[in-house]
């Protein structure tokens, strides 16, 4: 008997393509945008949880891209991620006390008589009583174990916290209170995070600056309050409309957001909104536009409203 198979070459799906900036200490910057733009990939790169084809990430001066296994595990402390889902990020077998203790003993966090003490802390930061340290992370809500996520990641003593959508998985009446509990610690700890989220109101609340990212590009980026006060391209423009309103006796005549983002396997030429831009010229079939400064520390890859601002 003859068997044959057929091999087809495997498609390159490219997730995250010439994204470049810059953020500083004690900053918030925001990353937002529909599902599948690139948003978590970017984060894990940051991590250095995916190795990243070409490029580099500096970090307080180094490309840790080029860092050896021994030497990454040093930054690592400094970066550490609270990601999405606070029921598979924590492992199920293991106590409270477990998880945290394992941390403090592998990075050498502080010495073994103080790892009681440090736990208790760390709790204590998070909004969580001593008591918790016996228990599993079943016997616990999700809000909660989101918290012991953050406590987990706070126990390195990091610079920069990597928030991954940290309330996209929580009740709606408790994600106040785990964005609040993030913007606190930021502030006491004089942390740089990186937050990450498809919900606007949130990104607005938290951030200092914003990027918006589209098929694994940016689109926008600038100052918060210019984001939403004065959106510069079609696709920012287009999620703000398409965000419900608060007040129901709003109502709305602007569209929203039509159609679904093309395939990443098959990305389209020149600017990759164009295929849903109500704007769109024929130049934006072939170009693929640079970020414009369209005004100070505010940039838009959109020429057509860099020339509306222009002639204003």
């Amino acid at each position: 008997m003859i068997q044959t198979v057929l091999r087809h070459k495997p498609e390159k799906i490219i997730a995250v393509d010439d994204v470049s900036f810059t953020v500083s200490r004690g900053e918030t910057l925001g990353i937002v945008g529909e599902s599948g733009c690139g948003k978590t990939t970017l984060l894990r790169c940051i991590a250095r949880l995916y190795q990243p084809e070409k490029g580099e990430i500096l970090f307080e001066g180094r490309d840790i891209l080029k860092l050896k296994l021994e030497e990454m595990r040093l930054e690592r402390r400094k970066i550490q991620v609270v990601f999405q889902d606070p029921y598979s990020s924590l492992n199920p077998r293991m106590s409270v006390g477990q998880i945290l203790g394992e941390i403090l003993k592998v990075h050498k966090i502080v010495p073994p008589e103080q790892y009681r003490a440090r736990k208790e802390e760390l709790l204590d930061m998070v909004g969580m009583r001593s008591d918790a340290l016996t228990r599993l992370p079943s016997q616990f809500s999700g809000g909660q174990r989101q918290r012991i996520g953050i406590a987990r990641a706070l126990a390195m003593e990091p610079t920069v916290l990597l928030a991954d959508e940290p309330v996209s998985a929580l009740d709606v009446s408790i994600q106040a209170q785990v964005i609040n509990l993030l913007m606190d610690l930021k502030q006491r700890l004089n942390l740089t995070m990186i937050f990450i989220t498809h919900d606007l109101r949130v990104v607005r609340h938290v951030s200092d600056r914003i990027i918006v990212m589209y098929l694994g590009k940016i689109m926008e980026i600038g100052p918060a309050k210019r984001i939403f006060d004065n959106p510069r391209h079609p696709y920012t423009r287009a999620l703000l409309a398409a965000a419900p309103e608060l007040d129901p006796t709003i109502r709305t005549e602007t569209s929203a957001l039509q159609g679904d983002p093309p395939s990443p396997l098959h990305i389209p030429s020149g600017c990759r909104f164009h295929s849903r831009c109500a704007l769109a010229q024929e130049s934006c079939k072939v170009n693929i536009p640079p970020l414009i400064e369209v005004e100070p520390g505010h940039f838009a890859a959109c020429p057509i409203t860099a020339l509306e601002l222009h002639e204003q």
